[in-house]
């Protein structure tokens, strides 16, 4: 268990360290554990975030993120035992622009399956999708998300050091962008977890932003585990850089509906 947290601490501490980034934007606000959803079994995830203080004027016509409500509907289909599938629809509604669309992705993920009896949980996930240039100049991204997470007794650490790769925008020319993210909790009883949830983007990893540039958000946040077939999270979040919106609420809430019986 030392080895574990001394390993974790010290990568946790190179992400602080490496101190203009799009990261999650605001619509999908999660540090992703390496588990998958079960075959025959959907989840359904509302993502509500709110930027109770963010930026009031954008460059090239963006949508200010000042207030926003951004809402995302997610839909995850398990396909076996060691992949799924999930499907992102992504909405934002604010005073002088209303409720819009912003966007829809796609995100198969496999995982380490539980018979190789790896010491921790692994998975990747690639996420490929559209957004509305009024809500992000890059309209088409691509994500690569190695996903890292171990639970120690009553504490839990996730890490996912996320690439992002844009197909179409002015960000094309960047290359890779690095945006890690990584959770630290601790579960308190048997029904309430807490801890801190870490984002950022630092830019292309061949060229890494000023600190000034980054987006970085710390997140205090709690887990709910009222049920195995319920999620429940929410949080509030402060972004110290300038490049970050100043202050976020975050809530999620899924459930699992299963269909069938599964030998």
């Amino acid at each position: 268990m030392k080895r574990f947290l001394s390993a974790f601490a010290l990568l946790l501490f190179a992400c602080l360290a490496a101190s203009t980034a799009h990261a999650q934007g605001n619509y999908e606000i999660q540090v992703y554990g390496s588990d998958t959803v079960p075959p025959r079994t959907t989840m359904v995830e509302l993502h509500s975030n709110y930027t109770a203080e963010g930026h009031l004027q954008t460059p090239g016509g963006v949508a200010a993120t000042n207030h926003a409500e951004h809402e995302t509907l997610e839909i995850t289909q398990g396909i076996n035992k060691w992949s799924e599938v999930g499907f992102y629809v992504f909405t934002s509604e604010q005073s002088g622009l209303g409720a819009q669309w912003v966007g829809d992705h796609i995100r198969p993920r496999v995982r380490v399956p539980d018979q190789w009896h790896w010491p921790v949980g692994v998975s990747l996930s690639m996420e490929v999708g559209y957004q509305r240039a009024k809500f992000s100049p890059d309209t088409w991204t691509w994500e690569i998300r190695p996903i890292v997470d171990k639970q120690v007794g009553k504490w839990y650490f996730a890490v996912n050091p996320a690439l992002e790769r844009t197909w179409h925008g002015p960000d094309v020319n960047l290359g890779i962008d690095f945006s890690p993210a990584a959770k630290v909790s601790y579960n308190f009883t048997k029904v309430v977890a807490s801890g801190i949830e870490y984002y950022a983007d630092y830019g292309s990893i061949t060229n890494i932003a000023s600190l000034h540039n980054q987006q970085q958000q710390i997140f205090s946040a709690f887990d709910l585990n009222v049920s195995p077939k319920w999620e429940i999270n929410f949080g509030a979040g402060i972004g110290p850089t300038a490049a970050t919106d100043h202050w976020i609420v975050k809530g999620i809430i899924g459930h699992y509906f299963s269909w069938g019986h599964l030998r």
